[in-house]
């Protein structure tokens, strides 16, 4: 009986393939001869197994197999993508684009060395923090600042900092849990210090924070809720009156403002979204807040405040193991440059320049794009109408900005699997489904991404075609 392992091609014979050949070139010698002995292995396994019908294929079938294979695994999981869901910062695609000045800050100290934690004035030892402190404190009026990996962080070390084995005093209404079941009341006991709830879901009069105050009593806490919005029978004490029982009992505030809005976005039709300044100028000792959401920098968590609460929150044991790196650092400091003059921030920081943008301009992109689309045989209608895009990224839940979006129904697939093969493309596409439509807003779709977009929706570069 002849021995069905002979018919197996050798390693050397598929590396010598034309497909395997071409392949090398994009990932390397070691990665294909790997594959194609995990592949020969696996053969190997179902000829072994007798109840296993394998009909062995040509060493050019083996090849291209294989070939695929390397492509599909070598492919990275985590991609440039066109974000047209309307969803401006998409936590799942990675919330606030960077502007072109903090990238190229960013690429810059990444080639190199960089001045993190040495002066160049005097050659000593410096904080990094240096890097980005003066910008915060000209930008909101604070005496000190420290930035940390995320406002979880800054929520954690200030809490360990100023309240570690003691009281923190927060409203019921206020005991926020955010995605990835983040909640406040977890992070506070991680913290070291003790939650004290005051007031009820929807009423917290100041009364009741200076009822609660006890020999135990750490700091005062406010926390916005930026996630979720209660209406009706409600009362809240402002950050104000709780700066005012603060001074009169002697005890620090704290102000977590969550997104972190350096200007005023109800211009933008966004209001009641708290500033930083503001929670400073009303007093607050210590403000938290994020880099990467209404400010559009990288992802990072920021403290504020006072010098001398500041200054125990960084030499708290746990800052350390919190900090931020040499990107971080240039990509926030660049992006803070830019807010120094807010003409030039709404050109150039995308999060700003997509909510600046006038429905005119969108409109306008939108009737360049149509004929691009209206001769592709596999889309049966292209229309332009008007929507709303929503923030997203846990900020203001129930505020929208007027957009414009291209309706697209397809006629070869359904529009979930239009959608699925969008996702597939050389430069994948997210939009979102409704009412059996495809809907892309050009909010959110960035203009130099519009050739790309073309692309995409020709499905030509598809990875499942």
């Amino acid at each position: 009986m002849e021995n069905p392992f002979r018919n197996l091609p050798s390693v050397n014979d598929l590396l010598e393939t034309p497909a395997l050949k071409k392949i090398v070139d994009k990932v390397s010698h070691n990665v294909v001869a790997n594959n194609v002995r995990s592949f020969l292995d696996d053969a190997r396994e179902r000829l072994k197994d007798k109840t296993t019908d394998f009909n062995i294929p040509s060493p050019s079938e083996m090849a291209d197999s294989i070939a695929e294979w390397i492509s599909t695994e070598d492919q990275p999981s985590l991609q440039p993508v066109i974000n047209g869901t309307g969803v401006i910062l998409h936590t799942g695609l990675g919330r606030a684009p960077l502007a072109d000045q903090a990238i190229e800050a960013i690429s810059e100290v990444s080639r190199g060395y960089a001045s993190v934690e040495v002066s160049l004035q005097t050659g000593k030892r410096s904080h990094r923090v240096e890097a980005v402190e003066k910008l915060l404190k000209e930008l909101t009026g604070a005496e000190a600042a420290a930035v940390v990996n995320n406002n979880a962080a800054a929520t954690l070390l200030t809490l360990s900092a100023m309240a570690d084995g003691k009281e923190v005093i927060v409203s019921r209404g206020e005991l926020i849990e955010i995605g990835g079941s983040y909640r406040l009341p977890d992070v506070m006991t991680a913290s070291g210090s003790r939650l004290k709830e005051v007031g009820t879901t929807n009423k917290t009069r100041i009364s009741d924070y200076e009822q609660a105050i006890g020999d135990e009593t750490a700091a005062l806490m406010k926390v916005h809720t930026s996630n979720y919005l209660v209406c009706g029978f409600t009362e809240s004490t402002g950050i104000q009156e709780l700066v005012a029982l603060g001074k009169k009992r002697n005890l620090p505030v704290i102000d977590d403002v969550g997104s972190g809005a350096l200007v005023d976005f109800s211009k933008y039709g966004l209001p009641n979204e708290p500033t930083v300044c503001d929670s400073l100028a009303a007093g607050a000792d210590v403000v938290l807040f994020s880099g990467d959401k209404l400010i559009g920098g990288p992802q990072c968590g920021i403290v504020v405040g006072k010098l001398k609460q500041i200054q125990k929150i960084t030499k708290h044991p746990m800052m350390r193991a919190m900090r931020v790196d040499k990107m971080t650092l240039a990509g926030l400091a660049e992006t803070l440059r830019l807010y120094r003059d807010l003409e030039q921030a709404e050109t150039k920081i995308p999060l700003l320049s997509m909510l600046s943008s006038s429905l005119d301009n969108l409109r306008n992109r939108a009737n360049r794009l149509i004929p691009r689309l209206e001769g592709l045989s596999h889309l049966d209608s292209v229309k332009i109408i008007e929507e709303k895009s929503m923030m997203g990224g846990g900020t203001i839940p129930t505020q929208t900005v007027p957009t414009i979006c291209l309706q697209i129904k397809p006629n070869k697939l359904s529009v979930q699997q239009f959608s699925d093969r969008l996702r597939c493309t050389k430069n994948p596409v997210f939009g979102r489904i409704q009412n059996d439509f495809f809907l892309l807003d050009l909010r959110t779709i960035q203009p130099r991404q519009d050739r790309l977009l073309i692309d995409s929706l020709g499905l030509k570069n598809s990875q499942q075609e």
